[in-house]
């Protein structure tokens, strides 16, 4: 019944007309596939009302064999696009549901590791699902169905809530029809395309300091006072976002990895995501990616695994937007979370906090700002604008190259006179 709700109550979105289905049981394989996406909508719901709950059940091995289903072609598609960055818009968004009563089963510690898949190319991300999946879970408890196998404990919650969580999906506790209504309209609404970062300030520490060109402004612009306004369209084509909020207390941003210090407020270090929805005036992959964690070098035999999150480092020391005419940026919408509350509850519209990407250059000591954190002029969302890389470097050198050399720079010229 919850899976045809789910099914029932998403077919409202005009968007749900692409949606396709999958039905995967906890039997061992190859009974564990009921229905495929090639199938109908009248078999997947003969083959759900069919079922019947009997013996015990490896949740891990479960998940981890729908996980798999969904990462089947990802590596011939090339959409995770390993060792040249992270497009946004390179995705297939996925949401795994699962119910369970919670009981009768042979595991106890529940995890997504990928150790257990055979997949080919797994091993280039360390976890077993992608950044554009996430994981919603229905634990049932209704009162008068509850027996001596399931006594559910706090600590089982606790983990199967982290395991969501760490997909930057939910858990969901049903006890009653009421609740279990609630949580299916929760759920449907969390469907929105995007993919899941990982956020966290900048160590006191940082980075080392770039050393920024005289003659270039505190807005990065030469001889431009005035930012340019980054929330319209009409300069530069951008991401087309949705605009959706979760309710100010529906993020929880801890998970696996994620918990926060007793020194750490919960903004600093939290887990959200991205909307994304392409827009006809960019390229299918945008135009700029999220960079790397490592330096990529031309003599290795193997990649390196990469996390399944990328760790997005900011700083919060305040910065102008920097732009210029005409040079594309990609714009996208970040989920409300902890993070995006801080920055919007600062009523500081045109305060940017620059991103890095740990381990993303050459060296350990050389790591330059892919893009900024910046709310919208409207105070109503938090958008994060991917430039290209050391941007804070390349585009005043761009704006000379167009406006003082008029694209014809002299012979020999090194920008600010060193060999860059």
């Amino acid at each position: 019944v919850a899976c045809l709700c789910v099914v029932q109550i998403r077919s409202r979105d005009p968007a749900s007309r692409q949606d396709r289905y999958m039905l995967v049981t906890y039997d061992s394989p190859p009974f564990c596939f009921k229905s495929g996406w090639r199938e109908s909508h009248v078999v997947f719901s003969t083959e759900l009302k069919n079922m019947i709950a009997s013996g015990l059940s490896n949740m891990s091995d479960a998940l981890q064999r729908a996980f798999d289903l969904l990462n089947l072609h990802r590596l011939q598609s090339g959409i995770d696009n390993y060792g040249q960055g992270r497009n946004p818009l390179y995705l297939e968004p996925a949401v795994v549901v699962a119910i369970t009563d919670g009981g009768r089963s042979t595991s106890e510690n529940i995890g997504i590791d990928g150790s257990s898949s055979q997949l080919c190319g797994n091993e280039l991300t360390k976890e077993g699902f992608r950044w554009d999946q996430r994981l919603f879970m229905l634990h049932l408890q209704y009162p008068g169905f509850s027996t001596s196998s399931q006594e559910p404990t706090g600590e089982s919650d606790s983990n199967l809530s982290q395991l969501c969580e760490m997909t930057g999906g939910r858990y969901y506790l049903v006890t009653s029809s009421k609740h279990l209504n609630q949580s299916l309209e929760s759920l449907v609404q969390k469907l929105q395309p995007g993919v899941v970062l990982q956020f966290e300030k900048m160590p006191a520490s940082g980075f080392i300091a770039q050393n920024i060109p005289e003659n270039i402004s505190t807005f990065g612009i030469r001889d431009s006072p005035v930012p340019m306004e980054i929330d319209s369209d009409r300069r530069t084509p951008t991401m087309d976002l949705f605009r959706y909020s979760n309710g100010g207390n529906e993020f929880t941003g801890s998970g696996e990895g994620t918990t926060a210090s007793p020194t750490t407020t919960t903004w600093e270090k939290c887990r959200g995501m991205i909307y994304v929805r392409p827009s006809k005036a960019a390229p299918p992959g945008g135009h700029w990616p999220i960079p790397e964690s490592y330096w990529p070098d031309t003599n290795a035999q193997t990649l390196v695994p990469r996390s399944v999150h990328p760790g997005i480092l900011f700083s919060c020391e305040d910065s102008p937007p920097l732009v210029i005419d005409k040079l594309p940026f990609d714009k996208y919408e970040l989920e409300a979370s902890p993070l995006t509350r801080h920055i919007l509850e600062r009523k500081l519209p045109q305060a940017c906090w620059k991103v890095f990407i740990a381990g993303s250059g050459k060296t350990a000591d050389s790591v330059y700002p892919f893009g900024y954190l910046k709310p919208s002029s409207n105070l109503q969302c938090v958008n994060l604008l991917v430039m290209p890389y050391n941007y804070v470097i390349a585009l005043p050198l761009l704006d000379d190259l167009v406006q003082k050399y008029k694209m014809k720079p002299a012979r020999g010229r090194k920008p600010n006179g060193k060999n860059d």
